[in-house]
């Protein structure tokens, strides 16, 4: 019964937001190369290890300016001719990516290029949901937006790995293939014009002004104290658990197993029980979820400890995720709402290019315990930040059924 009432929410999601959904999952399941970069530069390419970590790095600077981009692009262009864009451009890169012949800043640029395209991305995604779903949708929509998101990137690295086992043309080819596939759908059932334009009771309105706009920003700015454990976790923990705990790289794997049976087996239901408690509540609950996690981790360092923590921690993952962009949708003018999706998308991006440098020069200098003490600390900060920031309540609206 409760899996037909989320079928029967899902199909009551306007058809191009159903389709929207779709295309996030054949795109994250279509991501051979990302995972795989360090691996194909070194081997492919004989670069050494040095090299190809300085490439990645100032490639990944493309994250940061996609992220920048696509506000602008949604707002001149449209939400689904920035999502094109975006899928065109990293199709682009990996194209030159694997067919360049020359110098190791060819690569880089291509690199540049394609991860500026992936950068662009989920922030335009974000800001159609806002778009398409009535305010008391977005909540579900967001919801199996990321389990979609997280199901194609259980998926991709194990297809992108049996590609690259036969052939690194046959990945960047089925890399390539697949975000082709996801700009048709868009293409097809996304139309031009999405901003939904509700119609609100009278004296009910979102805040105007400056203020109540950086009043958001602030909000969406300190969700760095959440992204930040969660990247500094994709880095720290393979070095821990073959280097410090001296055990097999598969229990890496059993890690991101663990995290994304949680996402699927917890994210809907975690989604219902979200909508009953203001922002402020929840973003707190998810920064003292994450500080339980890391805390697991940085005071009782073992297998068990970091397999236990990732349950835990996951589900602050889910509930951050979730909130943040509906806050977002909730809180800005549906004209405006691109350029704070951009936003969330920078900090995400900002996070990936400065905390495993940030960490990896902590844990050369001082071992591995003070990061992992880090990892606490920083979400431990977000729960008193939530505290005392002005965190707004939605606001009371009437969905138009304009895209039903």
């Amino acid at each position: 019964m409760i899996g037909q009432t989320r079928l029967r929410e899902f199909a009551a999601l306007p058809r191009p937001l159903r389709v929207l959904v779709l295309a996030c999952f054949v795109n994250r399941a279509g991501m051979f190369v990302f995972p795989l970069l360090a691996v194909y530069l070194t081997e492919a390419k004989h670069l050494s290890t040095g090299h190809a970590g300085v490439l990645m790095s100032v490639g990944s600077t493309g994250l940061l300016v996609g992220s920048l981009l696509s506000g602008p692009a949604c707002d001149r262009a449209g939400r689904r001719a920035a999502l094109l864009v975006s899928l065109v451009l990293n199709a682009a890169g990996y194209a030159g990516l694997a067919l360049v012949r020359d110098t190791p800043w060819q690569y880089a640029a291509f690199l540049f290029l394609a991860l500026v395209g992936m950068g662009m991305f989920a922030p335009a995604a974000n800001t159609l949901i806002a778009d398409l779903a009535a305010p008391e949708q977005r909540p579900f929509a967001y919801t199996v937006s990321y389990i979609a998101n997280n199901l194609g990137m259980g998926i991709g690295p194990l297809l992108g790995g049996v590609a690259a086992a036969y052939s690194y043309g046959l990945m960047f080819a089925g890399n390539i293939a697949l975000g082709l596939v996801c700009a048709a759908l868009i293409m097809v059932w996304v139309p031009r014009d999405t901003i939904r334009r509700s119609r609100r009771p009278e004296g009910r309105s979102r805040p105007a002004g400056w203020r109540a706009d950086l009043d958001v920003a602030v909000v969406v700015v300190a969700s760095l104290c959440f992204v930040v454990p969660l990247i500094g976790i994709e880095y720290a923990l393979p070095l821990a658990v073959t280097t410090v705990l001296n055990t097999s790289a598969a229990m890496i794997g059993l890690v991101y197993t663990i995290n994304s049976v949680v996402v699927v087996s917890a994210g809907l239901f975690i989604e219902r029980k979200i909508k009953a408690y203001p922002t402020r509540v929840l973003l707190i609950v998810a920064g003292a979820l994450w500080t339980a996690g890391t805390a697991v981790m940085a005071f009782a360092f073992s297998l068990p400890a970091l397999l236990l923590s990732t349950v835990v921690w996951t589900v602050g993952e889910i509930i951050v995720s979730v909130v943040v962009p509906t806050y977002i949708a909730d809180q800005i003018d549906g004209r405006r709402v691109s350029r704070f999706m951009a936003l969330n998308g920078f900090v995400l991006s900002f996070a990936r290019l400065v905390v495993p440098m940030g960490f990896g020069l902590l844990w050369q200098e001082q071992g591995h315990a003070p990061v992992f003490l880090a990892l606490f600390l920083v979400p431990a900060v977000g729960v008193l930040a939530y505290a005392v920031l002005p965190v707004r309540r939605a606001p009371v609206t009437e969905p138009d059924p304009q895209f039903v």
